[in-house]
Parts: structure tokens; sequence; C-alpha cells
């Protein structure tokens, strides 16, 4: 990934981690993987599988191995080779997906630049874990860190330094319960993290267990750019931890996520195209500009007149003016009765009203009887019409 921005390696990845629901068993572990890069497959999802890296005989201080508390029995028992994880990492590769890990200590990261991991991430329990960190930052891999219960100046800190040694950072808003209600979720921290950190991709991790699209619609929408859950298989083997996704839920998450762009729509620093189903139906519901009472040829619309002279009322016909239309200075080029529309016909020195676009007035609005009537029997109103439209063209280029 050298030379790629930040926005395009971090952007719409998902990171399914598998931890150790391989439990020591190579064969599990290959299993999780083929049926989760199938589902991103059948997707289209740019997702990585992340395992967890442990350097066991060493993590574990001598004093407390075969200890009964559950990390370090956990720990030990889910302990897989290098060799293994070789397979995994090639196996992750060739069913198309991202191989990546978490490592746990020094030697870990070592692991992760032996099989050419594109990505490392950072957990949330090492997020100041200086001496983990600077071996990291040697290996010049694109960094993703989760902040479950860190601080202000914690994160402070590590986004400082994977900044100072020019490393392209994501940060993972995490809530580090295991599993963790909808009511703890405090999805408000994307906007916080995004505020904090305009330069970096902002994310979500997430441990819930409730349902599998709600805090992806809220999160996209919130700029949440690269997500992550726990995966897992039902096999009758091992019981599926609460905060574990499984194949059907991680589809759901997927829909979810199409779902969260097409309603999201665009980028929100842009005005969105506005369609001509949408201009048609406002159109509708604009004022036509109408006469009071009589106006001679050749009157002056001035401002102390044109409440005098006008009013506004639906229907908008074709060609012409509304209420949205600038039309002081403007001069009456034939003399109008109570109740006539004021068309762009209407006004003798269209050119001199720069504030006027011609294209718009002529084609919007519904047709009416004067515009069919014209249509059939006026054409020096109309050829009038194009005149003006020409001009106008001309002043506007």
């Amino acid at each position: 990934m050298d030379g790629m921005s930040a926005d395009h390696i971090f952007n719409d990845l998902f990171v399914l981690e598998m931890a150790n629901n391989h439990w020591g068993d190579l064969d599990r572990g290959k299993q999780i993987v083929r049926t989760y890069a199938k589902i991103a497959r059948e997707y289209n999802i740019k997702a990585a599988i992340k395992m967890q890296f442990r350097d066991v005989d060493n993590f574990v201080h001598p004093a407390y191995k075969g200890d009964e508390e559950r990390y370090i029995k956990k720990t030990e028992i889910t302990r897989l080779s290098f060799s293994e994880f070789q397979e995994l990492t090639k196996l992750i590769s060739l069913e198309g997906c991202i191989p990546m890990a978490t490592p746990f200590d020094e030697n870990s990261v070592a692991w992760c630049e032996s099989l050419n991991y594109p990505i490392i991430k950072i957990a949330s329990s090492d997020i100041n874990d200086w001496n983990l960190l600077r071996r990291v930052a040697k290996a010049k891999r694109p960094v993703i860190i989760s902040t479950g219960g860190a601080s202000e100046s914690q994160i402070d800190a590590a986004v400082s330094f994977f900044d100072q040694n020019h490393l392209p950072l994501a940060i993972n808003h995490c809530i580090s319960l295991y599993p963790s209600e909808d009511s703890q979720l405090e999805l408000s921290q994307i906007d916080f993290l995004k505020s904090r950190y305009p330069n970096n991709v902002i994310g979500l991790s997430t441990h819930e267990y409730n349902d599998w699209s709600s805090s992806m619609l809220m999160s996209y929408a919130k700029g949440a750019r690269t997500w992550e859950r726990h995966i897992d298989i039902d096999d009758g083997l091992y019981k599926v931890s609460p905060y574990c996704s499984l194949p059907h839920q991680i589809e759901d998450w997927f829909k979810a996520f199409y779902k969260a762009k097409e309603m999201n729509g665009l980028s929100p620093s842009t005005r969105r195209k506005i369609s001509h189903k949408e201009k048609n139906y406002l159109e509708n519901l604009v004022r036509g500009t109408y006469a009071k009472l009589k106006i001679s040829k050749g009157t002056v619309i001035t401002r102390e007149n044109y409440d005098q002279y006008f009013f506004q009322a639906i229907p908008l016909q074709k060609a012409q003016f509304s209420g949205r239309e600038n039309i002081i200075g403007g001069i009456i080029s034939k003399t109008l009765e109570p109740g006539d529309g004021l068309f762009v016909d209407g006004i003798s020195n269209l050119d001199a009203l720069r504030d006027i676009d011609p294209f718009i007035i002529l084609n919007r609005g519904r047709d009416g009887e004067r515009d069919t009537a014209m249509k059939k029997n006026d054409q020096s109103t109309k050829g009038k019409q194009q005149v003006y439209m020409s001009k106008l063209h001309l002043r506007m280029v």
C-alpha cells in the first residue's frame, strides 16, 4: 500500500476480527476464513480478516503459566504456530481478503512484517504502550487504533506519535465492553473524533449484540468510514460469545452499509445535484406573476409600483415570471389586462435584467391555454421569445 492515501487505504474497510475464535485449531480457523470471505465477495466488500498475535512463550510471565485466569488461560490454549498463521494468511489472500493482525507484543510485530501484512491494528489496551508503538512504527505500515477507555490526552498522544512517524492512521471509536448494550454505544463520539482529528479516517469498532443495522446507519451518517466486528461460526463445538457475529448477521451488516450509502448520498462538501423530478414538483408550487389592474404598454416596473400592479398566484405557466425573478426596471411591452400573466414577451428590455435566466423561465411551469394558443397561432410572439433568449444567452456567455 505504499504511496496510497489514508482515505484509499481505510475508506469502506471492514475488519472481521477472528481473534482467537479458531481455538488453536487451524482447520476451524480456515473454516472461518472461507465462510466470511465468501460473504465479503458476494457483497463486494473490502474486507480484512484479522487475527491476534502473541508471543505466548514470553507474553505470560513464567510464574503465571498455567494460571486459570481467563485471559491467561485462553491465550495459552488457543495458540497457533507461526507456520499455522502462515497458512491462514495465504488462505485469506487466496480468498480475496486482506490479511491483518493485532500484535500484542514486540515479537508479534515481526510476524506482521514477515507475513507482509499491509495494515496493523493496535488494541484499545495498548494505545499508549510505547514500547509496542515504537516497534509498530518501525514496521512502516498503516495503522488502525481503537480508543476504548482512553482519555483525550492518551488519544492525542497516540495520534501525534503516528503523525510524527508519517504513518497513515485510522481512529476507531470503541466501547470496550463485551458485549455492549445499545445504551452504551456513545456513537456521538464519532462526531467528537472527526472534529478533533480532521485529518484522520474515523471508524467504529463495536461489540453490540442487539442488531446489525442501526449502528451502521448512524455511524455512516456521522462519518465513520471503517468498521470492525468480531466473527465466529456456530459449529456446536464452542460457545459463541454474544459480542461475536455469525454469518447471517454479517450479511445484515453489509446490507445496512449499502443502505447507509444509498441514503447518505454524495459528499457533504458540495451541494447535491437536484433532479429534474424534484425541480418539476417544486415548480408546480411556485406562484406566477399576474396583473392586478390594467398596466399600459411602456410602464416601467419600480419597487414603488410593483405591489400596486402585480400579485402572485398559482398556477405558474410556461414562460411566466414568478416571485423568484427580480423584474424591477423592466418595461411593459404590451398592455396587460387585470388577471393577465406577465410572460417573458411582456417585457421589452429583458436583456437589461441581468439576474434573469430565460432558459429556466421558458422550461418550467405548466402548459396553459395561452401557451397552447401561442404555439398554434402566435408565431411572432414565439419568435420574439426566441430572440430574447438568444440575446440573453450571448450576454450570459
